[in-house]
């Protein structure tokens, strides 16, 4: 007796929503997932109009954060699995954050529009 494996196909991402700890995503197959955001360092650390610029990539596979240099995919969130960038790139990334940040503001302060 044999059988046919079907392959799997993998649900696309429709829509996204953003709290202050869950990131949850709608996916074409009507399951809907949500992940504390704390399994994501750079969405953690963003603001509120930051996570709000997100875009689709792969017409569905994934999702990027431009302002963030971030990107998560539906295979990971349908495995459960969180964030793999190291500490070590991370604290990179924050220290250059901060650095823009203080740029920013010494700037806006020069121009007197702060």
């Amino acid at each position: 007796m044999s059988t046919l494996a079907r392959p799997i196909e993998t649900p696309l991402i429709e829509d996204v929503t953003i709290s202050s700890d869950t990131l949850s995503v709608e996916l074409s197959d009507g399951r809907s997932i949500s992940v504390p955001l704390a399994w994501y360092p750079r969405l953690s650390h963003a603001s509120s109009p930051e996570r709000k610029r997100w875009r689709l990539v792969g017409r569905g596979a994934g999702i990027h954060w431009e302002d963030l240099d971030e990107d998560i995919s539906v295979e990971n969130l349908l495995a459960g699995k969180p964030s793999g960038e190291s500490q070590a790139s991370f604290s990179k990334w924050l220290a250059r954050r901060s650095s823009k940040k203080r740029f920013r503001m010494s700037r806006r302060k020069a121009r007197g529009t702060e």
